[in-house]
């Protein structure tokens, strides 16, 4: 698996698996998915985008990445991960992260910092502890679920 920016022939799946996500209602703070002409402004727009890319090049996730603040926060970035449901327990979120962390520090960013990493993502919330991520605490029942209840979220940051 490469882990590489991404191209405009990568759109079309990456907008199905950031939609997988967003679809879930469980992990993304997005409730609309993306459009065929919304999501190549969307992939644009970002500081970095990036797909992993499987061993017989199909794209099983994907990264974005994006400043967090401007001004004088604007050395703090966030970034977003989503793999393809079918691919999950593969290591695959490691090596976004990984790479997003590499990819931020070379753009001049000296944070990277996780706004609403949801408590009951258990997967992520150790991935990001296992690399070095520090928990800022909870922020109690701040993000709505797709059925309607709330769970609360917890910050995270590494610097870079």
């Amino acid at each position: 698996m490469t882990v590489r920016p991404y191209t405009a022939d990568d759109i079309k799946a990456m907008t199905d698996i950031w939609n997988e996500v967003v679809e879930q209602g469980i992990a993304f703070p997005q409730e609309e998915p993306l459009n065929e002409k919304n999501a190549q402004d969307f992939f644009a727009s970002q500081s970095r985008s990036a797909v992993a890319v499987d061993d017989s090049g199909c794209i099983v996730g994907l990264y974005i990445l994006h400043p967090n603040n401007v001004g004088r926060c604007g050395h703090i970035c966030n970034a977003s991960y989503a793999v393809a449901s079918n691919c999950r327990g593969m290591h695959i979120g490691e090596a976004l992260v990984r790479d997003c962390i590499q990819a931020a520090g070379q753009l001049g960013f000296r944070i990277l910092q996780f706004n609403a990493v949801v408590e009951t993502n258990t997967a992520a919330r150790r991935l990001y502890e296992k690399i070095g991520f520090h928990p800022l605490g909870v922020i109690p029942k701040g993000f709505r679920m797709k059925d309607g209840h709330y769970e609360n979220i917890c910050p995270y940051y590494i610097e870079l």
